[in-house]
């Protein structure tokens, strides 16, 4: 072998060892891209929302490269297993359910969910006063879980993406909804299209399907929860969490 055989080589072994290293430092987060203020996509294609800014800041704490990847919600977690992205920023409660597929970093978020129907209706929340009763909830979530356990005999519609409920709930093909509350207001009640509508009822107490907090999902094992865990108490400690909060929503919504 030449001398310029030999740098040549060198330089070539030199990029592939950095090319694996920039690799390594790059952070695949799954997103959902559909769930608006957490997150949506503009006009122009790109990513915006509290999910999205969290994800940024943690990568950024995190001193990794952030790299979004967009998943349909009822395919979120099978995309993480099959290791499309290493972890879930999606607004994804932690739950029982989900813990023996998943590992999940503590929360970086709580917020209750409530239903949602048309000005001054007076349905019975109650599993005979909703029978047969069309309810529209997100596929594969937390809140499908609720409402087949607390009302078996309604009419359950499930969807890919949030708008897609609320423009049924318009159009009136649903009595009601339910999600998250903050969801409810920002993405729905409080546009024009959420004119004529309002909560139905009180917050939904039901810890055993709607879980314990928002997390962020990880493979079972990966030392990830952890590191991510880290990083939501640093940016909560330096006020990055509470900047990107403020720029969402008027209260804290860390929660208890």
């Amino acid at each position: 072998m030449t001398l310029k055989q030999t740098l040549l080589a060198s330089a070539v072994g030199t990029l592939t060892l950095m090319a694996g290293m920039a690799s390594a430092d790059t952070l695949r987060i799954g997103v959902e891209g559909a769930y608006p203020p957490f997150s949506k996509k503009e006009a122009d294609g790109t990513l915006s929302g509290f999910d999205i800014d969290i994800a940024l800041a943690l990568c950024e704490e995190m001193n990794r490269e952030c790299e979004l990847v967009e998943q349909e919600w009822d395919g979120m977690i099978p995309a993480l297993i099959a290791r499309k992205y290493d972890a879930i920023v999606a607004s994804m409660s932690i739950t029982e359910d989900r813990k023996k597929r998943v590992d999940f970093s503590e929360k970086y978020y709580f917020t209750p969910s409530r239903f949602v129907a048309k000005e001054g209706a007076t349905y019975e929340m109650t599993a005979d006063g909703t029978k047969d009763l069309k309810i529209g909830v997100l596929r594969g979530t937390t809140l499908q879980c609720h409402v087949e356990k607390a009302y078996p005999e309604a009419d359950l519609r499930l969807y890919n993406t949030q708008e897609d409920v609320f423009a049924d709930l318009v159009a009136g093909r649903l009595d009601m909804q339910l999600n998250n509350t903050l969801q409810a207001m920002d993405g729905f009640l409080n546009t024009e299209q959420g004119q004529g509508f309002a909560f139905l009822g009180d917050d939904v107490d039901d810890p055993d399907c709607l879980g314990e907090g928002t997390g962020i999902a990880v493979r079972k094992g990966d030392k990830l929860a952890g590191e991510l865990s880290a990083a939501i108490k640093a940016i909560r400690a330096d006020g990055t969490y509470a900047t990107i909060n403020d720029k969402y929503f008027d209260v804290d919504i860390y929660g208890k």
